[in-house]
């Protein structure tokens, strides 16, 4: 089903280019130049116009179809997970000390000294 809609999708943009370029050039690209203003009307939608819009909003539609469609493929899996490469390496933890490493060293009252803390049992 994917691959039909990616085909449609293919096709569309090329029938977009093509109606695109078919069309006739009002000049002043942009809206630059050609002067007018408020003044000036545009002439109704032409039927190229028409087929423009047309396949514009089917390019949408399928873009979104092939949005979602990607987007249940790649629930929860990583792209290295299915091509089938390594992350990169852990770094090994380091041995951790007892408890009694892991505490700062406590001030003494009487001396002014560092004492290491106690464990209690």
């Amino acid at each position: 089903m994917e691959n039909v809609v990616l085909i449609v999708h293919l096709i569309l943009a090329l029938a977009i280019i093509a109606v695109v370029l078919l069309q006739r050039s009002e000049g002043g690209g942009l809206g630059i130049g050609g002067g007018g203003g408020a003044t000036s009307s545009r002439p109704a939608l032409g039927a190229l116009g028409k087929v423009t819009w047309a396949l514009g909003i089917a390019f949408i539609i399928t873009s979104l179809t092939l949005t979602v469609f990607a987007a249940e493929r790649a629930a929860g899996v990583s792209i290295l997970d299915r091509l089938g490469i390594e992350g990169p390496a852990q770094p090994a933890q380091p041995d951790v000390p007892a408890d009694d490493g892991l505490l700062p060293p406590i001030l003494d009252g009487a001396g002014g000294g560092l004492t290491p803390p106690r464990a209690e049992d």
